[in-house]
């Protein structure tokens, strides 16, 4: 079954353009006036002990994201088996690497750049000196891990949703797309309440994370309308017809 007529070309540039922009325009301007509107000179961030981000917004919300990878690797073995996920095979494995790509960039990312935390810098009661996204750090025995964000991953990782449903489910994918954005936005506010995160960790991260499952998406499950797929139809997406 062919793929629903999708625009590539628009789909990566603006991310990749987006991207570029971050890096030719310094961001941290914007980030740090943000970030002092969730910050007490003497307390802190004002979400940092917060309960409800804590346990909730972050612990909870992740343990039940992680739960969904889970199950999307266990419905991707089902569907090597001869039982009715057989016909999700292709898309259950795109969801399973999808979601693994856009989480587990992440940690080497952070090793890689350095980057501090908003509440780990002297400007917020912390002790390391802000340097941006390309300059050379400050030496320090306590190197940042704080871009991207990984919460915020979690919650935009879910793009994932949209590109499986979009073929065969169109309403249902925009209902994901709109779920995953509003997540990992989210996600992305609860962790600059707490003083985890600037606006521009997260927003590179959603980016990171679309291209990841634009890319995916295109080379796993697009078939251009004008072309036939081969093999057996279980394997190519009966769910969708």
């Amino acid at each position: 079954m062919a793929s629903r007529y999708f625009d590539f070309r628009l789909a990566l540039g603006i991310p990749l353009l987006l991207m570029a922009l971050l890096l030719a325009f310094d961001p941290s301007p914007v980030d740090f006036a943000l970030a002092r509107l969730f910050y007490e000179p003497g307390q802190g961030f004002i979400g940092r002990s917060s309960f409800w981000l804590e346990d909730i917004l972050h612990d909870r919300a992740k343990q039940a994201l992680i739960l969904l990878g889970v199950l999307a690797i266990a419905g991707f073995a089902l569907s090597l088996l001869p039982t009715r996920f057989r016909a999700w095979r292709r898309q259950l494995g795109y969801l399973v690497l999808a979601l693994g790509l856009s989480t587990s960039v992440v940690t080497p990312l952070k090793t890689l750049t350095g980057m501090h935390c908003p509440w780990s810098l002297s400007e917020f009661g912390g002790q390391e000196l802000f340097t941006p996204l390309l300059a050379e750090r400050a030496p320090t025995s306590n190197p940042g891990r704080c871009w991207p964000g990984g919460h915020a991953s979690a919650g935009f990782s879910l793009l994932a949703l949209f590109f499986v449903l979009r073929d065969c489910r169109p309403r249902a994918a925009r209902i994901a797309l709109v779920v995953a954005l509003t997540l990992g936005a989210l996600f992305s506010l609860g962790r600059m309440l707490q003083g985890a995160h600037f606006l521009s960790h997260n927003l590179w991260t959603l980016l990171i994370d679309w291209t990841i499952c634009l890319l995916t998406y295109r080379g796993l499950l697009y078939r251009a309308p004008a072309e036939q797929p081969l093999g057996n139809p279980l394997e190519w997406g009966e769910a969708c017809r």
